[in-house]
C-alpha cells in the first residue's frame, strides 16, 4: 500500500479519545482582534496629533457652524457681488433713514446708503485684516520667540524685556496716537500697527512651547546623532510646537477684527471711502433714535463674525490639548 503523502493542514489538527486524528478540525483557526469599544474596527496604526484633533473636530458641532459661518464670510469677501449687485459706494440723499423696502432688505443710512450693500462689502475689509494681521503676527512672534526659546543666553534676555515693553502699551491708545498721523485709506498701515503690538503675545506662547519641546528626548536623540540646530528646529521642534500657537491665533483673528472695527470708528483706522463695519457703525450712532437698522446690520455682522472665529479657536484648543481630552 502506496505512503500517504504528509499533509501539515492535517498535522495541526487535534486528536480525538483513543488517539484517533480528528480530520474534520483540518481548517486552519484565524485569530481576529476585537472590535475597538464604539463597534468599530480596530485600527493597527496609532493616529498622530494632527489626525485625532481632525477626527475630534469633524464630531464637533461647535468647530462645524463656525467653520460655515467663516467659510460663508471668505466666500462673500472675495465675491461680494454674489449677493449684493449695488454699489456700496452709489447713495442717495432723499433716502436717508429710511427702513426696509423690496431690494434693499437692510434699509438705509444717514447718507441715503444700501446698509445690505455696505454690511456685505464691509466683511472684506474685517476678513482680509482680519487674516492678514493674524499671518504676520503669527510669523514674527514664532520665528523670534522660538529662536530665543531655542537658544536661549542673552538673546532670550533681550527678547523678554521687549515684550514687557509693548505689553505695557494700550493697544487703543497706541492706535490713536500711532495712526492718528497716518492719511492712507488702505488697510495696510492697520495690519502694520496690530503686527507691531500683537507679535510679543505669540512670541511667548512659541517661546514657552519650543522650551518644552527642546527638552524631550527625541530632540536630545537627534542631538546627540549630529542633527543641526537648522534640522531640529524645522524637522523635530516645530511640528511639536505649534499646536499652542496656531490656537492662540485662531482665538486672536477675531480678536483683530474687533480691534479693526473699534480703530475705525474712532477715525484712526480706515477711512471714508472705504467701507468698514466701524466706519458705518460710527455714522450711524448720531441717528440711532431715528434709524436704529442702520446701527444694528453692521454691529451684528461684527459681532457674529468675532464670535465665530472665537469659537473655532476655542474647538481647535480642545481638539490639541491632551489636557482636556
Amino acid at each position: 500500500m502506496p505512503e500517504q503523502p504528509y499533509e501539515p493542514e492535517r498535522a495541526i489538527a487535534g486528536t480525538g479519545m483513543g488517539g484517533q486524528m480528528d480530520l474534520g478540525a483540518s481548517e486552519a483557526v484565524t485569530l481576529e482582534k476585537p472590535p475597538g469599544p464604539d463597534g468599530a474596527a480596530p485600527e493597527d496604526k496609532p493616529r498622530s496629533l494632527w489626525s485625532d484633533a481632525w477626527h475630534d473636530l469633524r464630531r464637533n458641532p461647535v468647530f462645524l457652524v463656525s467653520a460655515l459661518v467663516i467659510l460663508f464670510l471668505v466666500v462673500i469677501s472675495l465675491w461680494p457681488s454674489l449677493i449684493a449687485s449695488g454699489s456700496p459706494l452709489k447713495c442717495d440723499l432723499a433716502k436717508a433713514q429710511e427702513g426696509s423696502q423690496p431690494g434693499h432688505p437692510f434699509g438705509f443710512d444717514g447718507q441715503g446708503c444700501d446698509v445690505y450693500t455696505r454690511t456685505v462689502y464691509g466683511a472684506r475689509t474685517s476678513v482680509a485684516v482680519g487674516v492678514l494681521a493674524t499671518l504676520g503676527v503669527a510669523l514674527l512672534g514664532s520665528v523670534f520667540g522660538g529662536l530665543a526659546g531655542y537658544f536661549g543666553g542673552a538673546g532670550d534676555a533681550v527678547l523678554s524685556r521687549i515684550t514687557d515693553v509693548f505689553f505695557a502699551i494700550p493697544v487703543v491708545l497706541g492706535g490713536l496716537v500711532l495712526l492718528s498721523v497716518i492719511t492712507s485709506n488702505t488697510v495696510w498701515p492697520v495690519i502694520g500697527f496690530i503686527v507691531l503690538l500683537g507679535w510679543p503675545q505669540i512670541s511667548r506662547i512659541a517661546r514657552g512651547s519650543v522650551i518644552t519641546a527642546k527638552q524631550n528626548d527625541y530632540v536630545q536623540a537627534a542631538r546627540a546623532l549630529g542633527a543641526s540646530h537648522t534640522r531640529l528646529l524645522l524637522r523635530h521642534i516645530a511640528p511639536n510646537a505649534i499646536a499652542p500657537v496656531i490656537v492662540v491665533a485662531t482665538i486672536a483673528l477675531g480678536t483683530y477684527i474687533s480691534l479693526e472695527a473699534t480703530l475705525s470708528f474712532l477715525g484712526v483706522g480706515l477711512k471714508p471711502p472705504s467701507v468698514s463695519w466701524g466706519i458705518d457703525i460710527s455714522a450711524a450712532s448720531p441717528y440711532i433714535r431715528n434709524a436704529p437698522h442702520a446701527l444694528l446690520w453692521p454691529s451684528g455682522a461684527l459681532a457674529i463674525t468675532v464670535l465665530a472665529f472665537i469659537m473655532l479657536g476655542d474647538a481647535v484648543r480642545d481638539a490639541l490639548d491632551p489636557k482636556l481630552r
